[in-house]
């Protein structure tokens, strides 16, 4: 689902992430400067984004269930970011320079 261009997308889908997860603004902004792959997760959301803007160009036969489609496609995705979130404040414990 991501495409990727380089022209400046990966802006887009940070401030996806943002859009929806305002409060958690550093963590988002820092995770997605390390973890290409959490990137790929906003980019996605950035898509979705874009598809529930246009979706009411569609036909009207099918324009619900793209809409349904989409608001789930990015309610999963959004899940998916707050797991992300939550394991990255896990901070390991370390015992003797171990961790365990």
């Amino acid at each position: 689902m991501t495409e990727r261009t380089g022209g400046g997308g990966e802006n887009e889908g940070l401030a996806s992430a943002l859009r929806r997860f305002p409060a958690q603004a550093a963590e988002i902004t820092a995770l997605a400067e390390r973890n290409e792959n959490f990137r790929a997760i906003c980019d996605d959301l950035a898509c979705l984004d874009k598809a529930l803007a246009c979706v009411d160009e569609l036909a009207q036969d099918i324009r619900e269930d793209r809409r349904r489609e989409f608001l789930a496609l990015a309610d999963e995705l959004a899940m998916e970011v707050e797991k992300v979130l939550r394991r990255a404040k896990v901070v390991p414990f370390t015992t003797r320079g171990r961790l365990i």
